[in-house]
């Protein structure tokens, strides 16, 4: 008598990376209870999770797609979109939101055309807002691709954003 074993899903490109998802995913016994370690890895070596990357995750761990798609949205730490080549974090904790928060982000919005969330079409800057950075006594605060700045006036951001542009070209 054979046992009836189900093939593993095959992953939706040859991309090496998928090999360290499949690591996470057998390292929890492609449990349910690993969705949340594997979608980090998923994001974590790709960047972001695209659809396919949520069907393979779906049909790895044997979830509903509903399920993965609930949690991916649910947490903000996750990504569904490429992230721009740069990344502008604006802390809109209460200190910096006092300090002025809301400036940085309606400067950014006025010169760049996105809201907190979003990508310029060019897609050199991502804007993202975050509840605190744990960096109070620089508010307002910002994360420019990686490092903290502040306490940062809108034009001196938008000149940070701008020397981005330069060094890029």
């Amino acid at each position: 008598m054979t046992a009836l074993t189900t093939a593993a899903p095959l992953p939706p490109n040859k991309d090496k990376r998928w090999k360290t998802v499949e690591t996470t995913a057998r390292r929890y016994g492609h449990a349910g209870h690993a969705l949340i370690e594997t979608l980090h890895t998923v994001q974590e070596c790709f960047g972001y999770l695209d659809d396919a990357s949520l069907r393979y995750v779906a049909a790895l761990l044997k979830l509903p797609l509903s399920k993965v798609l609930g949690v991916a949205t649910f947490y903000r730490f996750f990504i569904l979109k490429p992230p721009g080549a740069h990344t502008c974090v604006i802390c809109t904790g209460t200190s910096c939101y006092i300090q002025g928060a809301g400036r940085l982000v309606a400067s950014i919005r006025n010169k760049c055309g996105v809201a907190p969330g979003q990508t310029t079409k060019d897609g050199r800057i991502s804007l993202v807002a975050a509840r605190c950075l744990g960096s109070c006594g620089l508010a307002p605060a910002a994360v420019l691709d990686g490092e903290v700045v502040g306490p940062i006036e809108p034009a001196d951001l938008l000149n940070r954003l701008a020397s981005w542009e330069r060094h890029d070209s």
